[in-house]
């Protein structure tokens, strides 16, 4: 999923009054992470701040006055975000802001909802965290995302800061996507046949010296026991050693079971 968080800065908070976009900042995220494509312009507003708006923002208009007019990067700006699912805190306000620079323009560019789906990270931060500050600065906090280099509002920074915090907000096991719904028809399985015996398995055999150590510690484990589990898989050899073994071992075995030994012959 294409992604883009967007963040605008006005000269007063109601497009209803007039005011205009004087920043707008983008960040990309291609499945959920910064691919490092942004979108960042001033624009020159043709108007003044409304009061305490030009503090926010740090913006003058001596500083915007040779800034390119909204209408100067209009297809720039939809071109990077056209088909993309907007982040937005407080979507409302944004959009609101940028459907009326759009009317400015003309019906043939519509509105911002007809190019993209939007997501308000205010809405799932108030779902998420109810009755309590959702302001970007509280969520920064509560979410331990670092926000010390913001001390004025920006756009390009704003986006920068709540791509962080969306990403925050929204981190949980669903993003794995084991509830997303299967197309049982489309989905493949590769099935691996078992046959036995297929493969050669080497020949593991023991040297001379390991197979008389083997004998010496199953002649040992008969004189203490009787017989060892070994002599059920494997004949005891026909060799005076193994007539004693066999002897010592049934001698033990009487010892054991009388709790005391066989009388002399």
């Amino acid at each position: 999923m294409r992604q883009i968080v967007l963040d605008t800065e006005t000269t007063g908070l109601s497009w209803e009054k007039g005011n205009r976009i004087v920043e707008i900042g983008c960040v990309e995220l291609l499945e959920r992470r910064p691919t490092g494509r942004t979108f960042h312009r001033y624009l020159n507003p043709d108007r003044e701040f409304e009061a305490g708006a030009q503090e926010v923002t740090g913006l003058t208009l001596e500083f915007l006055a040779d800034k390119p007019r909204f209408a100067e990067v209009v297809d720039e700006f939809l071109e990077f975000i056209d088909g993309a699912e907007l982040v937005i805190h407080n979507a409302a306000f944004d959009i609101g802001f940028l459907d009326y620079e759009l009317s400015l323009l003309g019906p043939q560019y519509g509105r911002i909802a007809d190019r993209c789906r939007i997501e308000d990270s205010l809405l799932l931060a108030r779902e998420r965290f109810p009755g309590q500050r959702n302001s970007l600065d509280a969520l920064c906090k509560r979410l331990g995302v670092d926000n010390s280099h913001r001390q004025l509002h920006g756009a390009l920074l704003d986006a920068q800061i709540l791509c962080d915090v969306y990403l925050a907000l929204t981190s949980g096991q669903e993003e794995i996507g084991f509830a997303e719904p299967v197309d049982a028809a489309a989905t493949t399985v590769a099935v691996a046949e078992f046959a036995p015996g297929a493969g050669e398995r080497p020949r593991i055999t023991a040297s001379a010296e390991e197979a008389a150590a083997h004998r010496k510690r199953l002649a040992t484990l008969r004189k203490k026991a009787g017989r060892a589990l070994w002599d059920a898989l494997e004949p005891l050899p026909e060799t005076e050693e193994g007539k004693e073994a066999v002897s010592a071992g049934a001698g033990a075995a009487r010892v054991r079971a009388t709790g005391s030994a066989p009388a002399p012959r």
